[in-house]
Protein backbone atom coordinates (compact mmCIF):
# COMPACT_ATOMS: atom_id res chain seq x y z
CA UNK A 1 0.00 0.00 0.00
CA UNK A 2 1.51 3.40 -0.97
CA UNK A 3 2.45 5.78 1.81
CA UNK A 4 -0.13 8.48 0.93
CA UNK A 5 -2.96 5.96 0.58
CA UNK A 6 -2.14 4.46 3.99
CA UNK A 7 -2.32 7.84 5.69
CA UNK A 8 -5.52 8.89 3.88
CA UNK A 9 -7.17 5.59 4.70
CA UNK A 10 -6.20 5.93 8.37
CA UNK A 11 -7.50 9.51 8.41
CA UNK A 12 -10.85 8.58 6.81
CA UNK A 13 -11.31 5.71 9.28
CA UNK A 14 -10.74 8.10 12.20
CA UNK A 15 -13.15 10.66 10.76
CA UNK A 16 -15.73 7.95 10.08
CA UNK A 17 -15.51 6.73 13.68
CA UNK A 18 -15.97 10.27 15.01
CA UNK A 19 -18.84 10.94 12.57
CA UNK A 20 -20.61 7.71 13.55
CA UNK A 21 -20.32 8.63 17.25
CA UNK A 22 -21.82 12.08 16.61
CA UNK A 23 -24.61 10.58 14.49
CA UNK A 24 -25.55 8.17 17.27
CA UNK A 25 -25.13 10.55 20.22
CA UNK A 26 -26.71 13.74 18.76
CA UNK A 27 -30.33 12.45 18.65
CA UNK A 28 -29.96 11.44 22.28
CA UNK A 29 -28.47 14.80 23.29
CA UNK A 30 -25.11 13.16 24.02
CA UNK A 31 -23.15 14.41 20.98
CA UNK A 32 -20.09 15.71 22.86
CA UNK A 33 -20.00 12.71 25.14
CA UNK A 34 -20.19 10.32 22.18
CA UNK A 35 -17.46 12.29 20.36
CA UNK A 36 -15.18 12.12 23.39
CA UNK A 37 -15.84 8.39 23.78
CA UNK A 38 -15.04 7.79 20.10
CA UNK A 39 -11.82 9.82 20.37
CA UNK A 40 -10.84 7.79 23.44
CA UNK A 41 -11.54 4.56 21.57
CA UNK A 42 -9.44 5.75 18.58
CA UNK A 43 -6.59 6.68 20.91
CA UNK A 44 -6.79 3.23 22.56
CA UNK A 45 -6.60 1.51 19.16
CA UNK A 46 -3.58 3.63 18.19
CA UNK A 47 -1.89 2.86 21.51
CA UNK A 48 -2.56 -0.87 21.07
CA UNK A 49 -0.95 -0.84 17.62
CA UNK A 50 2.05 1.08 18.97
CA UNK A 51 2.39 -1.32 21.92
CA UNK A 52 2.44 -4.29 19.52
CA UNK A 53 5.32 -2.74 17.59
CA UNK A 54 7.25 -1.86 20.77
CA UNK A 55 6.89 -5.40 22.13
CA UNK A 56 8.09 -6.85 18.83
CA UNK A 57 11.02 -4.41 18.60
CA UNK A 58 12.18 -5.03 22.19
CA UNK A 59 12.21 -8.83 21.83
CA UNK A 60 14.00 -11.27 19.54
CA UNK A 61 10.85 -12.72 18.03
CA UNK A 62 9.32 -11.97 14.69
CA UNK A 63 6.90 -9.11 14.11
CA UNK A 64 3.21 -9.89 14.77
CA UNK A 65 0.66 -10.38 12.03
CA UNK A 66 -0.20 -7.08 10.31
CA UNK A 67 -3.01 -5.06 11.84
CA UNK A 68 -5.81 -3.54 9.82
CA UNK A 69 -5.43 -0.02 11.11
CA UNK A 70 -4.26 2.05 8.14
CA UNK A 71 -0.83 3.64 8.56
CA UNK A 72 0.08 1.17 11.31
CA UNK A 73 -0.50 -1.68 8.90
CA UNK A 74 1.83 -0.03 6.33
CA UNK A 75 4.48 0.59 8.99
CA UNK A 76 4.31 -3.02 10.18
CA UNK A 77 4.60 -4.28 6.61
CA UNK A 78 7.68 -2.17 5.96
CA UNK A 79 9.31 -3.23 9.22
CA UNK A 80 8.56 -6.87 8.42
CA UNK A 81 10.15 -6.49 5.00
CA UNK A 82 13.27 -4.92 6.53
CA UNK A 83 13.37 -7.67 9.13
CA UNK A 84 13.38 -10.30 6.39
CA UNK A 85 16.17 -8.47 4.55
CA UNK A 86 18.21 -8.12 7.75
CA UNK A 87 17.80 -11.83 8.55
CA UNK A 88 18.90 -12.75 5.03
CA UNK A 89 21.88 -10.40 5.27
CA UNK A 90 22.88 -11.89 8.64
CA UNK A 91 22.67 -15.39 7.18
CA UNK A 92 24.94 -14.36 4.30
CA UNK A 93 27.42 -12.70 6.65
CA UNK A 94 27.52 -15.74 8.92
CA UNK A 95 28.07 -18.00 5.91
CA UNK A 96 30.88 -15.76 4.62
CA UNK A 97 32.44 -15.60 8.09
CA UNK A 98 32.44 -19.40 8.29
CA UNK A 99 34.09 -19.63 4.85
CA UNK A 100 36.78 -17.09 5.77
CA UNK A 101 37.41 -18.76 9.12
CA UNK A 102 37.70 -22.16 7.44
CA UNK A 103 40.15 -20.69 4.93
CA UNK A 104 42.24 -19.16 7.74
CA UNK A 105 42.20 -22.45 9.64
CA UNK A 106 43.44 -24.27 6.53
CA UNK A 107 46.49 -22.01 6.17
CA UNK A 108 49.85 -23.72 6.83
CA UNK A 109 51.08 -20.40 8.29
CA UNK A 110 50.14 -19.17 11.73
CA UNK A 111 47.62 -16.32 11.54
CA UNK A 112 46.81 -14.29 14.66
CA UNK A 113 44.57 -11.25 15.05
CA UNK A 114 46.10 -8.92 17.63
CA UNK A 115 44.38 -5.99 19.27
CA UNK A 116 46.42 -2.81 19.53
CA UNK A 117 47.93 -1.42 21.66
CA UNK A 118 49.25 -4.25 23.80
CA UNK A 119 49.25 -6.93 21.08
CA UNK A 120 46.66 -9.08 22.87
CA UNK A 121 45.44 -12.17 21.03
CA UNK A 122 41.93 -11.70 19.63
CA UNK A 123 41.91 -14.82 17.43
CA UNK A 124 44.32 -17.49 16.20
CA UNK A 125 44.15 -20.35 13.71
CA UNK A 126 45.19 -23.96 14.29
CA UNK A 127 48.70 -23.46 12.86
CA UNK A 128 49.37 -20.87 15.58
CA UNK A 129 49.47 -23.60 18.22
CA UNK A 130 51.85 -25.72 16.12
CA UNK A 131 54.28 -22.89 15.34
CA UNK A 132 53.89 -20.43 18.25
CA UNK A 133 52.13 -22.40 20.97
CA UNK A 134 49.19 -19.97 20.89
CA UNK A 135 45.74 -21.56 21.06
CA UNK A 136 42.29 -20.09 20.57
CA UNK A 137 40.20 -19.63 22.72
CA UNK A 138 42.56 -20.66 25.54
CA UNK A 139 44.88 -17.68 25.07
CA UNK A 140 42.21 -15.13 24.18
CA UNK A 141 42.97 -11.57 25.39
CA UNK A 142 46.52 -12.57 26.47
CA UNK A 143 49.49 -10.48 25.37
CA UNK A 144 51.60 -12.19 22.71
CA UNK A 145 54.79 -11.28 24.59
CA UNK A 146 53.45 -13.22 27.60
CA UNK A 147 52.83 -16.30 25.46
CA UNK A 148 56.02 -16.24 23.35
CA UNK A 149 59.06 -15.52 25.49
CA UNK A 150 61.54 -13.89 23.13
CA UNK A 151 63.50 -10.63 23.65
CA UNK A 152 63.79 -10.25 19.87
CA UNK A 153 60.01 -10.50 19.47
CA UNK A 154 59.42 -8.00 22.30
CA UNK A 155 61.84 -5.50 20.78
CA UNK A 156 60.33 -6.01 17.33
CA UNK A 157 56.80 -5.31 18.59
CA UNK A 158 57.89 -2.30 20.65
CA UNK A 159 59.63 -0.78 17.61
CA UNK A 160 56.42 -0.97 15.60
CA UNK A 161 57.15 -4.15 13.60
CA UNK A 162 57.42 -2.15 10.40
CA UNK A 163 59.86 -4.64 8.86
CA UNK A 164 59.50 -8.45 8.75
CA UNK A 165 61.27 -10.42 11.47
CA UNK A 166 63.28 -13.42 10.26
CA UNK A 167 65.14 -16.33 11.87
CA UNK A 168 63.06 -16.38 15.05
CA UNK A 169 63.23 -19.80 16.78
CA UNK A 170 59.81 -21.32 17.41
CA UNK A 171 58.90 -21.56 21.12
CA UNK A 172 57.42 -24.99 20.39
CA UNK A 173 60.47 -26.38 18.56
CA UNK A 174 63.70 -24.30 18.59
CA UNK A 175 64.87 -26.15 15.45
CA UNK A 176 62.07 -24.46 13.49
CA UNK A 177 62.93 -21.01 12.15
CA UNK A 178 60.03 -18.59 11.78
CA UNK A 179 59.55 -15.48 9.67
CA UNK A 180 57.06 -12.95 11.11
CA UNK A 181 55.19 -10.10 9.47
CA UNK A 182 52.69 -7.74 11.11
CA UNK A 183 49.94 -6.26 8.91
CA UNK A 184 47.84 -3.51 10.55
CA UNK A 185 44.17 -3.24 9.59
CA UNK A 186 41.32 -1.19 10.95
CA UNK A 187 41.97 1.22 13.81
CA UNK A 188 42.91 -1.17 16.61
CA UNK A 189 43.86 -4.52 15.09
CA UNK A 190 46.74 -6.16 13.24
CA UNK A 191 47.25 -9.51 11.53
CA UNK A 192 50.39 -11.41 12.51
CA UNK A 193 51.62 -14.00 9.99
CA UNK A 194 54.24 -16.52 11.15
CA UNK A 195 55.73 -18.75 8.45
CA UNK A 196 57.97 -21.80 8.80
CA UNK A 197 61.24 -20.69 7.14
CA UNK A 198 63.32 -23.70 8.22
CA UNK A 199 63.70 -25.19 4.75
CA UNK A 200 64.57 -21.84 3.19
CA UNK A 201 67.07 -21.15 5.98
CA UNK A 202 68.74 -24.52 5.36
CA UNK A 203 68.90 -23.88 1.63
CA UNK A 204 70.41 -20.44 2.28
CA UNK A 205 72.99 -22.00 4.60
CA UNK A 206 73.83 -24.61 1.95
CA UNK A 207 74.30 -21.83 -0.58
CA UNK A 208 76.56 -19.88 1.77
CA UNK A 209 78.65 -22.96 2.56
CA UNK A 210 78.94 -23.81 -1.13
CA UNK A 211 80.08 -20.32 -2.09
CA UNK A 212 82.53 -20.15 0.80
CA UNK A 213 84.01 -23.61 0.12
CA UNK A 214 84.31 -23.09 -3.63
CA UNK A 215 85.85 -19.65 -3.15
CA UNK A 216 88.32 -21.03 -0.62
CA UNK A 217 89.31 -23.91 -2.90
CA UNK A 218 89.78 -21.56 -5.86
CA UNK A 219 92.13 -19.27 -3.97
CA UNK A 220 95.17 -21.59 -4.08
CA UNK A 221 95.09 -22.54 -7.79
CA UNK A 222 94.44 -18.92 -8.71
CA UNK A 223 97.45 -17.84 -6.67
CA UNK A 224 99.60 -20.42 -8.47
CA UNK A 225 98.36 -19.40 -11.91
CA UNK A 226 98.83 -15.72 -11.17
CA UNK A 227 102.35 -16.42 -9.83
CA UNK A 228 103.42 -18.21 -12.99
CA UNK A 229 101.96 -15.41 -15.11
CA UNK A 230 104.03 -12.89 -13.16
CA UNK A 231 107.13 -14.91 -14.03
CA UNK A 232 106.52 -14.43 -17.73
CA UNK A 233 108.13 -11.28 -19.06
CA UNK A 234 106.17 -9.81 -21.98
CA UNK A 235 109.33 -8.13 -23.33
CA UNK A 236 111.04 -11.49 -23.80
CA UNK A 237 108.17 -12.73 -25.95
CA UNK A 238 106.77 -9.78 -27.89
CA UNK A 239 104.27 -11.95 -29.73
CA UNK A 240 102.80 -13.13 -26.45
CA UNK A 241 102.84 -9.76 -24.72
CA UNK A 242 99.13 -8.88 -25.28
CA UNK A 243 98.07 -12.37 -24.21
CA UNK A 244 100.19 -12.32 -21.05
CA UNK A 245 98.91 -8.89 -20.03
CA UNK A 246 95.27 -9.95 -20.59
CA UNK A 247 95.77 -13.18 -18.63
CA UNK A 248 97.34 -11.23 -15.77
CA UNK A 249 94.43 -8.81 -15.73
CA UNK A 250 91.82 -11.56 -15.80
CA UNK A 251 93.56 -13.65 -13.14
CA UNK A 252 93.81 -10.60 -10.88
CA UNK A 253 90.12 -9.89 -11.43
CA UNK A 254 89.22 -13.50 -10.62
CA UNK A 255 91.34 -13.37 -7.46
CA UNK A 256 89.52 -10.19 -6.42
CA UNK A 257 86.18 -11.90 -7.10
CA UNK A 258 87.16 -14.82 -4.87
CA UNK A 259 88.23 -12.44 -2.10
CA UNK A 260 84.93 -10.56 -2.35
CA UNK A 261 82.95 -13.81 -2.19
CA UNK A 262 84.86 -14.89 0.93
CA UNK A 263 84.31 -11.48 2.52
CA UNK A 264 80.60 -11.63 1.76
CA UNK A 265 80.36 -15.17 3.20
CA UNK A 266 82.05 -14.06 6.42
CA UNK A 267 79.68 -11.11 6.77
CA UNK A 268 76.59 -13.26 6.17
CA UNK A 269 77.70 -15.77 8.80
CA UNK A 270 77.74 -13.13 11.56
CA UNK A 271 74.82 -11.66 13.49
CA UNK A 272 76.41 -8.44 14.76
CA UNK A 273 79.64 -6.50 14.54
CA UNK A 274 82.15 -6.22 17.34
CA UNK A 275 81.79 -2.95 19.22
CA UNK A 276 85.37 -1.76 19.11
CA UNK A 277 86.45 1.86 19.20
CA UNK A 278 87.02 2.81 15.56
CA UNK A 279 89.06 6.00 15.24
CA UNK A 280 87.50 7.80 12.31
CA UNK A 281 90.28 10.34 11.66
CA UNK A 282 92.93 7.76 10.61
CA UNK A 283 90.29 5.67 8.84
CA UNK A 284 89.21 8.65 6.74
CA UNK A 285 92.85 9.45 5.96
CA UNK A 286 93.36 5.86 4.79
CA UNK A 287 90.30 6.03 2.57
CA UNK A 288 91.53 9.29 1.03
CA UNK A 289 94.96 7.73 0.29
CA UNK A 290 93.27 4.74 -1.35
CA UNK A 291 91.13 7.05 -3.47
CA UNK A 292 94.21 8.99 -4.59
CA UNK A 293 96.04 5.80 -5.51
CA UNK A 294 93.07 4.58 -7.54
CA UNK A 295 92.41 7.96 -9.15
CA UNK A 296 95.99 8.58 -10.32
CA UNK A 297 95.32 12.36 -10.23
CA UNK A 298 92.44 12.07 -12.67
CA UNK A 299 89.84 13.42 -10.20
CA UNK A 300 89.42 16.16 -7.63
CA UNK A 301 89.26 14.51 -4.20
CA UNK A 302 88.08 16.17 -0.99
CA UNK A 303 87.50 15.11 2.62
CA UNK A 304 85.08 16.80 5.06
CA UNK A 305 85.16 15.72 8.71
CA UNK A 306 82.65 17.69 10.77
CA UNK A 307 81.20 14.98 13.04
CA UNK A 308 83.90 15.30 15.68
CA UNK A 309 83.23 11.78 17.02
CA UNK A 310 84.44 8.24 16.50
CA UNK A 311 82.35 5.14 15.85
CA UNK A 312 81.64 1.89 17.69
CA UNK A 313 81.89 -1.11 15.39
CA UNK A 314 84.15 -3.56 13.61
CA UNK A 315 87.20 -1.90 12.03
CA UNK A 316 87.60 -4.40 9.19
CA UNK A 317 83.89 -4.41 8.29
CA UNK A 318 83.67 -0.61 8.31
CA UNK A 319 86.83 -0.24 6.24
CA UNK A 320 85.53 -2.80 3.74
CA UNK A 321 82.18 -1.01 3.40
CA UNK A 322 83.63 2.51 3.13
CA UNK A 323 86.44 1.54 0.74
CA UNK A 324 83.98 -0.16 -1.62
CA UNK A 325 81.92 3.02 -1.81
CA UNK A 326 85.01 5.14 -2.40
CA UNK A 327 86.38 2.76 -5.05
CA UNK A 328 83.04 2.72 -6.90
CA UNK A 329 82.87 6.52 -6.90
CA UNK A 330 86.39 6.81 -8.33
CA UNK A 331 85.86 4.07 -10.93
CA UNK A 332 82.59 5.42 -12.29
CA UNK A 333 83.38 9.15 -12.21
CA UNK A 334 84.81 10.43 -15.52
CA UNK A 335 88.22 12.02 -15.60
CA UNK A 336 88.11 15.60 -14.33
CA UNK A 337 85.17 14.91 -12.03
CA UNK A 338 85.14 15.24 -8.23
CA UNK A 339 84.66 12.77 -5.37
CA UNK A 340 83.92 14.04 -1.86
CA UNK A 341 84.09 12.02 1.37
CA UNK A 342 82.06 13.36 4.31
CA UNK A 343 81.82 12.29 7.94
CA UNK A 344 79.15 14.35 9.69
CA UNK A 345 76.36 14.26 12.24
CA UNK A 346 72.72 14.66 11.19
CA UNK A 347 70.25 16.91 12.98
CA UNK A 348 68.49 13.86 14.46
CA UNK A 349 71.76 12.66 16.03
CA UNK A 350 72.53 9.90 13.54
CA UNK A 351 76.03 9.64 12.06
CA UNK A 352 76.53 9.86 8.31
CA UNK A 353 79.40 8.72 6.12
CA UNK A 354 78.80 10.01 2.59
CA UNK A 355 80.57 9.53 -0.70
CA UNK A 356 79.39 12.06 -3.30
CA UNK A 357 80.57 12.06 -6.92
CA UNK A 358 79.88 13.94 -10.12
CA UNK A 359 79.59 10.80 -12.22
CA UNK A 360 76.89 9.88 -14.74
CA UNK A 361 74.30 9.09 -12.06
CA UNK A 362 71.91 6.16 -11.83
CA UNK A 363 68.33 5.93 -13.06
CA UNK A 364 65.64 5.51 -10.39
CA UNK A 365 64.56 2.04 -11.58
CA UNK A 366 68.01 0.65 -10.69
CA UNK A 367 68.38 2.07 -7.19
CA UNK A 368 66.41 -0.62 -5.36
CA UNK A 369 68.50 -3.41 -6.90
CA UNK A 370 72.00 -1.99 -6.60
CA UNK A 371 72.84 -4.09 -3.51
CA UNK A 372 71.95 -7.40 -5.20
CA UNK A 373 74.85 -9.72 -5.95
CA UNK A 374 76.30 -9.20 -9.44
CA UNK A 375 73.62 -6.66 -10.39
CA UNK A 376 74.98 -4.22 -12.96
CA UNK A 377 73.42 -1.01 -14.23
CA UNK A 378 75.57 -1.16 -17.36
CA UNK A 379 77.53 -4.30 -18.22
CA UNK A 380 79.85 -2.50 -20.60
CA UNK A 381 80.71 0.18 -18.04
CA UNK A 382 81.27 -2.51 -15.37
CA UNK A 383 83.72 -4.38 -17.60
CA UNK A 384 85.66 -1.20 -18.20
CA UNK A 385 85.87 -0.42 -14.47
CA UNK A 386 86.92 -3.95 -13.52
CA UNK A 387 84.42 -4.30 -10.67
CA UNK A 388 83.21 -7.68 -9.39
CA UNK A 389 79.56 -6.73 -8.88
CA UNK A 390 79.74 -7.59 -5.15
CA UNK A 391 80.90 -4.29 -3.66
CA UNK A 392 77.50 -2.84 -2.71
CA UNK A 393 76.31 -6.22 -1.46
CA UNK A 394 79.30 -6.25 0.89
CA UNK A 395 78.45 -2.70 1.96
CA UNK A 396 74.84 -3.65 2.73
CA UNK A 397 75.78 -6.68 4.86
CA UNK A 398 78.51 -4.80 6.70
CA UNK A 399 76.08 -2.02 7.59
CA UNK A 400 73.43 -4.50 8.72
CA UNK A 401 75.89 -5.85 11.27
CA UNK A 402 76.09 -2.30 12.68
CA UNK A 403 72.29 -1.75 12.55
CA UNK A 404 73.00 0.92 9.93
CA UNK A 405 71.34 1.71 6.62
CA UNK A 406 72.57 2.44 3.11
CA UNK A 407 70.83 5.37 1.41
CA UNK A 408 71.35 6.26 -2.25
CA UNK A 409 70.53 9.59 -3.90
CA UNK A 410 71.23 9.72 -7.60
CA UNK A 411 70.02 11.55 -10.68
CA UNK A 412 71.19 10.72 -14.21
CA UNK A 413 73.63 13.37 -15.34
CA UNK A 414 74.02 14.91 -11.86
CA UNK A 415 76.09 12.38 -9.94
CA UNK A 416 75.35 10.15 -6.95
CA UNK A 417 75.60 10.23 -3.17
CA UNK A 418 75.94 6.98 -1.21
CA UNK A 419 75.16 7.51 2.46
CA UNK A 420 75.80 5.18 5.42
CA UNK A 421 73.51 6.16 8.32
CA UNK A 422 74.53 4.89 11.77
CA UNK A 423 72.39 5.10 14.93
CA UNK A 424 73.28 7.92 17.31
CA UNK A 425 74.09 5.35 20.00
CA UNK A 426 77.22 4.27 18.08
CA UNK A 427 78.92 7.65 18.53
CA UNK A 428 82.01 7.60 20.74
CA UNK A 429 84.14 10.52 21.99
CA UNK A 430 87.01 11.10 19.61
CA UNK A 431 90.46 10.08 20.72
CA UNK A 432 92.88 12.93 21.24
CA UNK A 433 95.87 12.79 18.92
Amino acid sequence: MPHSRAWSRSLWRSLALLGLAVAIGAPLGLGWQALALAALLGWALQYRALARLLRAASGRGRLPAPSRWGAWSELESRLRRRERQARARRRRLVAMLRVYRSAAEALPDAALVLSRPGAAVAWANRASERLLGVSHPRDLDTRLSDLVRSPRLDAWLQQGATEPLSDLPSPVDPAVQLGLQLIPFGDRHALLIARDMTRLARLEQVRRDFVANVSHELRTPLTVVHGYLEMLEPDEHPDWAPLVREMRRQSARMAQLVEDLLTLSRLEARDAAEDEHVAMRPLLATLLREARALSQQRHRLALEDSAGVDLAGGPSELHSAFSNLVANAVRYTPEGGSVTLRWRRHADGSLLFEVADTGPGIAAEHLSRLTERFYRVSRSRSRESGGTGLGLSIVKHALQLHRAQLEIDSTPGHGSTFRCRFPAGRALPRDRD
